[in-house]
Formats: C-alpha cells, sequence, structure tokens
C-alpha cells in the first residue's frame, strides 16, 4: 500500500479515536493520536494477518504493550475489517467487550490482553521464542510507551530477547516524550533510548514516527536484520493530528467534550 493510502486511513483512524473517547467520556487519546501512524503501518502494509481468519496459522502478532492506548489498537482493527467501526463506540461501557485496556478474550485480533506497563514486551519474547521453536514463520511486533520503558521488566525482557537472537521480533517506541505527569526528563529520564538498547544487543533504527516512508523503511530493515531483535525508536506527537492536544501531557487520559471533538474530528478532515 502507497503512503498516500496509509496517510489516509491514518486519519480515518484518528477520527475513530475521538469518537469513541468522547462517546466513553474517559480513555487515553494523546497516546493513542501519537500511534496512529505506526499501528495503521503495521495493519495495513506490514502484518501478514487476515481479518476473516484471526487466527490463521503462521500470522504475524501485535501487541499492544501501552495498553492505555486500546482505543488505536481497536480503531485499526475496526478500519481492517475485524469489526465494523461502529461496535467500537461503545468503548468502556458496562457490558461492552471494547474495555479501557484490550481484551484478547473478547474482540478479535487482540493477541494479548495488556495495561500493567512492561508486560506486553515481555510476553512477546515468550511468543518469538515460541515461533522460533516450533518453526512457525509469525513475525511479533509490540509497541511500548516512552514512559513505559521506565519499567524495569522492560530491560529484563529486552535481554532475554537478545540473548535468545530473537531476530523475528520487533519493539517499536512511541517516543513523544511525554506521560501522564508531565515530560519523561521531568519524571525520570529515559535518555539515551537507542544507546540503551543497543548496550542490550538490539538493532536499532531511529525513525520519525509520523513518515509513513521512514515506518516502512524501518520495518523492511528489520526484517533484514539477522541474529538480534530490532528496536524501532520513533520520534512522535502526542496528540499527533489535533491542534489543541498537540504535544499536551493534559491530555494523556482526558475524554474531549462535545465541542472539542467536533473541533478534533474537523482538523482530522472526519465528519461529525
Amino acid at each position: 500500500m502507497n503512503t498516500k493510502e496509509l496517510e489516509q486511513i491514518a486519519k480515518k483512524v484518528r477520527v475513530d479515536i475521538i469518537k469513541a473517547i468522547h462517546a466513553a467520556g474517559s480513555g487515553h487519546p494523546g497516546g493513542s493520536l501519537s500511534a496512529a501512524d505506526i499501528v495503521t503501518a503495521l495493519y495495513f502494509d506490514e502484518m501478514n494477518i487476515d481479518p476473516a481468519n484471526p487466527k490463521m496459522e503462521g500470522r504475524d502478532k501485535f501487541v499492544l504493550s501501552k495498553g492505555h492506548a486500546g482505543p488505536v489498537q481497536y480503531a485499526a482493527l475496526a478500519e481492517r475489517g475485524y469489526f465494523p467501526v461502529e461496535d467500537m463506540m461503545s468503548l468502556r461501557k458496562l457490558g461492552s467487550k471494547f474495555q479501557g485496556h484490550p481484551n484478547m478474550h473478547y474482540v478479535p485480533g487482540i493477541e494479548m490482553s495488556t495495561g500493567s506497563l512492561g508486560q506486553g514486551m515481555a510476553v512477546c519474547v515468550g511468543m518469538a521464542l515460541a515461533n522460533k521453536m516450533d518453526e512457525n514463520p509469525g513475525r511479533i511486533y509490540t509497541l511500548l510507551g516512552d514512559g513505559e520503558i521506565q519499567e524495569g521488566l522492560i530491560w529484563e525482557a529486552a535481554m532475554s530477547a537478545s540473548h535468545y537472537h530473537l531476530d523475528n521480533m520487533v519493539a517499536i517506541v512511541d517516543n513523544n516524550g511525554l506521560q501522564i505527569d508531565g515530560k519523561n526528563d521531568d519524571v525520570m529520564t529515559v535518555k539515551p533510548i537507542d544507546e540503551k538498547f543497543k548496550a542490550f544487543g538490539w538493532h536499532v533504527v531511529v525513525i520519525d514516527g509520523h513518515n509513513f516512508d521512514e515506518i516502512l523503511a524501518a520495518f523492511k530493515e528489520a526484517k533484514e536484520t539477522k541474529g538480534r531483535p530490532t528496536a524501532i525508536i520513533a520520534k512522535t506527537h502526542k496528540g499527533q493530528g489535533v491542534s489543541f492536544m498537540a504535544d499536551d501531557p493534559g491530555w494523556h487520559g482526558k475524554a474531549p467534550n462535545e465541542e472539542q471533538a467536533k473541533q478534533a474530528v474537523e482538523e482530522l478532515g472526519g465528519e461529525w
């Protein structure tokens, strides 16, 4: 799929995110919007998947380790055809299968229930190692928040992935520089992210996480890298695509009101 098509799909994904979080009255728009381009590229270009057969043998798997950004995964799955977009508008409602954090038992296409930060990355090491042992061609992808990599479990998983030469695993860091309490640098600096992954034996690629040419090139480079896992450090903007949310940590976990949601959808080129 060409980059123009991916850009249009990413806009739809962002519109779905805004509408669902507004309908819920709660949720995490900032980090969902920052990851939209990466997740769109995964579901619409990179991964070997089949919406008609979510449990297809040999499929690639994606785990959203920063599970609070569940709306971006729901939106991408919906736009890809796993279920109608309208279904995810029940986000966070009592009895809805679209919980605040992804649940693998309810939503087709969710490979792992996530939410407790750091655990998704560790699970992916197990998935990638199992695929190696089973000679399964499926590749494993996980998306991490840059605040999330303050968790020690991330680095235990990174050490294991390198030790077992898991070249079928890719970790993408959504490096928007912000977390719920403000700037990462003020809360607990994670810099230098690239050098840390390199020190753990990973191949590292640093990209603009909103540039599809760079995103696709990074995934291609990861496939060509043998003998070690790949970390893609994607520089992004929290709240990307919505002027009043961009680079504002206040939108980490707050739903827009109706006026704000309408403005956001309009800025993204969607219809209310």
